[in-house]
């Protein structure tokens, strides 16, 4: 924060750069540990920009009362755009750190001892749950089980505590407390039932909170980004108020002009593109220049898609017939070496060029360019009530799919990262999912 203001600050001509810089960093400072942004447990949160910008203006508030309470007066605008530099390496700085903490969690390094309480399937759940990611700071060292079921995840089991409606709210507490001092652990996870009642939950928390033991309890709710969830209270109660997904207001009016006029530049920008595209997969085998492909969109409302053809004319006819060697585990079509790509659509679906005429689509509305991958009439055909989520809102032309890892993913990790999309999108997310698309299209795994 300092170097940049510094910088800034003198070239703009204003008195004593240097001490300024320092005295506005300094306040940074203050306004971030009243936010908790220093706070460990933030970088699972990845590094989103919004709180940033939020404290940035509270620091422009502060820098302005603290001004007129020293008698300099007003900022003038050069002096308020000089701290712009300070805002944008800040963030790109942190957003550094935090792939810098992702890349030492996958080494498994950096990880905070996990100790978790519940019923044995409780247990199971919140295993597998942490284990199919590594974008968090969680080991499981150890459980407490409730009743007599077997753990199923290997988990050491630490301790058995009794279950059942009438068991004394106090009991367990002691053995909750002493497994987490034998197991070093740094926190407890509570996974909530029906033999752990609030009362005993409460006098767990003061077992645990006496020997110096930080304790979180698990709803039971996934997959809900932290921005929708606010915390609050009623006569004693501690209430979670889960905000609904956004599906109208000023974010999808946002979302919906940035599709436009980004499909509209880009089209623009890539016409030469298009026409050397086009010249390419005219020679090099006959047929149209342009697949056109009915797809299912937003609540189910089918449109026809466009893309560059990368496989010969009678490709659908023949596409029964490879049905048997499908190597997807799910409801869609993919094969490595599809006999019926020709030479120059592999290196098209290779670079992801082939999907750029959906930006049509996406100018005429039928697509975005953010959201799930937009299925075939077909596959809709065999979805359950879970999967017809996906249809909730527009399919993208990127998304989480796209640069996660596209046709290497199962079909179980498909499905939750459409839904974890559908269900937490916003508008800065979008940007964050294009920006990692350009590296995706790039390193094209996945792509055939």
């Amino acid at each position: 924060m300092v170097l940049p203001a510094a910088v800034a600050l003198s070239s703009i001509g204003v008195g004593r750069p240097v001490h300024q810089a320092v005295a506005v960093t300094a306040l940074w400072v203050l306004v971030g540990l009243a936010a908790g942004r220093y706070a460990p447990w933030t970088w699972d949160e990845g590094a989103p920009v919004g709180p940033l910008v939020r404290d940035w203006l509270v620091l422009l508030g502060a820098l302005a009362v603290l001004r007129a309470v020293s008698g300099l007066g007003e900022a003038s605008p050069a002096v308020l755009a000089a701290l712009c530099p300070s805002l944008a390496v800040t963030v790109l700085c942190r957003k550094a750190i935090h792939r810098h903490v992702l890349a030492v969690r996958r080494r498994a390094r950096s990880l905070r001892r996990v100790l978790v309480i519940g019923e044995a399937d409780a247990v199971d759940a919140v295993v597998g749950q942490l284990a199919e990611r590594t974008d968090h700071g969680y080991v499981v060292v150890g459980a407490c089980v409730l009743g007599e079921g077997e753990v199923l995840s290997g988990v050491p089991v630490s301790a058995r505590l009794p279950a059942g409606a009438r068991t004394a709210s106090d009991e367990g507490a002691a053995p909750v407390a002493d497994a987490a001092d034998l197991l070093d652990a740094d926190l407890v996870f509570v996974a909530t039932g029906r033999h752990l009642s609030g009362d005993r939950l409460r006098r767990l928390s003061w077992a645990l909170h006496d020997r110096g033991h930080r304790l979180m309890v698990l709803p039971g709710v996934v997959e809900v980004a932290r921005r929708r969830v606010r915390i609050t209270s009623a006569a004693g109660l501690t209430l979670l108020d889960i905000a609904p997904p956004a599906r109208r207001g000023l974010p999808t009016l946002l979302k919906a002009a940035t599709d436009r006029a980004g499909s509209l530049v880009l089209l623009l920008a890539l016409a030469p593109v298009f026409a050397l595209l086009a010249l390419a997969v005219r020679m090099s085998s006959p047929g149209p220049v342009i697949y056109r492909q009915d797809r299912v969109g937003r609540n189910g409302t089918r449109f026809p898609m466009w893309k560059f053809r990368t496989i010969i004319v009678d490709a659908d006819r023949l596409k029964g017939e490879l049905a048997a060697v499908n190597e997807h585990d799910g409801h869609m079509f993919k094969l490595r070496r599809d006999p019926r790509v020709t030479p120059v659509g592999r290196f098209l679906r290779r670079s992801s060029l082939d999907e750029l005429p959906q930006l049509v689509n996406v100018l005429l509305g039928h697509m975005s360019l953010v959201g799930p991958r937009p299925p075939l009439p077909e596959e809709v055909a065999r979805y359950d009530q879970v999967e017809m989520r996906r249809l909730s809102v527009k399919p993208g032309l990127t998304g989480l799919w796209q640069v996660s890892g596209r046709s290497d993913l199962s079909w179980h990790e498909t499905v939750s990262l459409d839904l974890r999309y559908v269900d937490n999108w916003s508008w800065a997310w979008d940007l964050t999912v294009m920006a990692r698309t350009v590296r995706a299209v790039l390193d094209g795994r996945g792509a055939y």
